[in-house]
């Protein structure tokens, strides 16, 4: 790990193991950003409306994810990197397809791209249980707000 100009509260090791949770999570999570923004600009069909600003409402909450975990891990003595390269090699998220997309296929996309998020962020709440309890909290916030959206583009194909 490069030489921080930031002295970090944890323990080289605890510092480490944080730094690559908090790295992969901001991966995941400026991906998701962005997908959703892709399929706001590209949702068609019957339930277009409602889907479309449903999509916003999700890029906005997920864009301050980005920037909590961002400054989080700058808190603790590392440099986190959010560039698109950076994104596309090490996104765990699945790919969203290019053109058009019903409102159905849409919310059926979304929900599949939330639930592996989930899954992601709570194997995350676990590694950070010894190591970082202040990013386990946050990962706990974040995650919870995730389950809920997740519940909200479930609720769409009821």
């Amino acid at each position: 790990m490069a030489h921080s100009p930031i002295k970090s509260p944890l323990k080289e090791s605890d510092k480490e193991l944080t730094a690559g949770v908090l790295q992969s999570a901001l991966v995941d999570l400026i991906d998701l950003s962005l997908i959703a923004k892709q399929a706001h600009w590209n949702v068609v069909g019957r339930n277009f409306r409602s889907v479309h600003l449903q999509l916003d409402e999700l890029t906005e909450a997920v864009r301050e994810f980005v920037d909590d975990v961002a400054e989080r891990a700058n808190a603790i003595g590392v440099s986190p990197n959010g560039k698109a390269k950076t994104v596309v090699e090490n996104s765990g998220l699945p790919e969203y397809p290019d053109n058009w997309q019903s409102s159905d296929m849409t919310v059926d996309r979304i929900v599949e791209i939330l639930d592996r998020l989930i899954q992601r962020m709570r194997v995350r709440i676990d590694e950070t249980d010894k190591s970082d309890l202040v990013t386990q909290d946050l990962l706990i916030t974040i995650t919870q707000e995730l389950e809920k959206q997740h519940w909200m583009w479930q609720a769409q194909k009821a």
